[in-house]
This record gives C-alpha cells, sequence and structure tokens, in this order.
C-alpha cells in the first residue's frame, strides 16, 4: 500500500516549498544588493588596497582611439580615480561635486568608465562636462575586479608612487571631500614636501 508522499504524482512539503524559499533569498538579495547601491557608506571596512600598490592596468582611452593608459603613465603624481558610468544614477548626482573638485586643480581627476559603452560615455561627457585628465575604458570589466569594484561611484586616491592612500564608495559629496580626501592629500603632500590643500596644483599634474 502507497503511503501518501509515496503516491505517484505526490509531492512532499519540503519539496512543494522550495521554490518559493529560493525566490523569497533572491528576493532578499535584490533588496540588499539595492540598498547597498544606494547607502553612500555601504562599505564600512576599509579597503585591502589601502597602503598597497595600485592593481595594474592597460586600457584604452576614451577620447583617442588605439591609444592605451597604465598605472605606469600614472605615476609620478598623485591622482584621484573616479569610477563612473553613463548607466550610473549616483554618478549623475556626483558630478558637479567631481567638476568643482576638479577645476582647483588640486590633484589629477582621472575617470575608469567601467562596463559602458563607448558612444553613450562620450555622449555623457559632452552632456555634463568631461573633468578628467584622461578616461580609462573598462569595457568588460575585467580591471576592476583587481581593484575590488563592484559598483560605481567608487573612488580612489593613488600617490605619486602608485600606492593606493584612501577609496571612498558612493557619490562624493563636498563634505566627503573636505573632511576625508583633502586631509588625505594633505598627508601626501606633507610627506612629499609638497604645497598643502588649497596651493595650486604643480605643472605636469594639471588637467
Amino acid at each position: 500500500m502507497n503511503t501518501p508522499d509515496s503516491r505517484p504524482g505526490s509531492t512532499s512539503g519540503a519539496t512543494r516549498w522550495l521554490p518559493l524559499a529560493v525566490f523569497a533569498a533572491l528576493a532578499i538579495l535584490l533588496a540588499a544588493g539595492v540598498w547597498l547601491s544606494r547607502n553612500p557608506d555601504r562599505e564600512k571596512l576599509p579597503s585591502p588596497l589601502i597602503g598597497k600598490p595600485a592593481p595594474r592596468f592597460s586600457l584604452p582611452v576614451l577620447h583617442e582611439a588605439g591609444r592605451l593608459i597604465s598605472t605606469e603613465d600614472l605615476r609620478g603624481a598623485p591622482y584621484l580615480l573616479n569610477v563612473w558610468g553613463s548607466w550610473c544614477p549616483a554618478c549623475r548626482d556626483e558630478h558637479p561635486v567631481l567638476t568643482r573638485f576638479a577645476e582647483t586643480k588640486r590633484v589629477r581627476v582621472v575617470g575608469f568608465n567601467w562596463k559602458d559603452e563607448h558612444a553613450d560615455a562620450l555622449r555623457w561627457l559632452e552632456q555634463y562636462g568631461n573633468p578628467y585628465f584622461v578616461v580609462a575604458v573598462d569595457y568588460e570589466g575585467k580591471a576592476a575586479i583587481d581593484w575590488g569594484i563592484y559598483g560605481a561611484p567608487e573612488t580612489f586616491l593613488v600617490d605619486a608612487q602608485g600606492v593606493v592612500r584612501w577609496k571612498f564608495v558612493g557619490p562624493l559629496t563636498d563634505a566627503v571631500i573636505r573632511e576625508q580626501l583633502i586631509p588625505e592629500l594633505d598627508r601626501i603632500a606633507s610627506k612629499a614636501g609638497a604645497p598643502a590643500a588649497g596651493a595650486s596644483l604643480a605643472a605636469g599634474t594639471a588637467r
């Protein structure tokens, strides 16, 4: 005699609820991802790259067909690496802040265009303005993996020796620049014997 669970076509309670449990788990993960992407303080722990050499890359330059830009090319002066994409709403919010900061010529601002379409990236900069010293393009996102990038915008400060000194996840604000970035730039300048924040950027580092 067949038991209820062994009858042809019958399904155990656990098996019946499995698809719903999987769906619920995926929904929770998706909600968490959305919440993290909207939270500018989502990365509470410092990046493991801080104090270490910046991961190497050699990537196409957005505005110059056939040209590559590498981390070695950028060494010799500090730079701010800003991760952005035309598909990123938070990048649009950040852009005026980043533009105002770039205009101070305090440090080179290097764009890291991530997983974008070439035409879309060009159109976006034409519409909102181009604050970047140069824009490197990571079409497939492979270089971003080495940098630990998992969202946009993200921003890294790299010193003249190519060492990562600071990272911020989320859109930059005037407060973040004033309270976090400028003090880090001052520390770098102090060690190098360069002018402190507010001074004009030396001639080889201007956009």
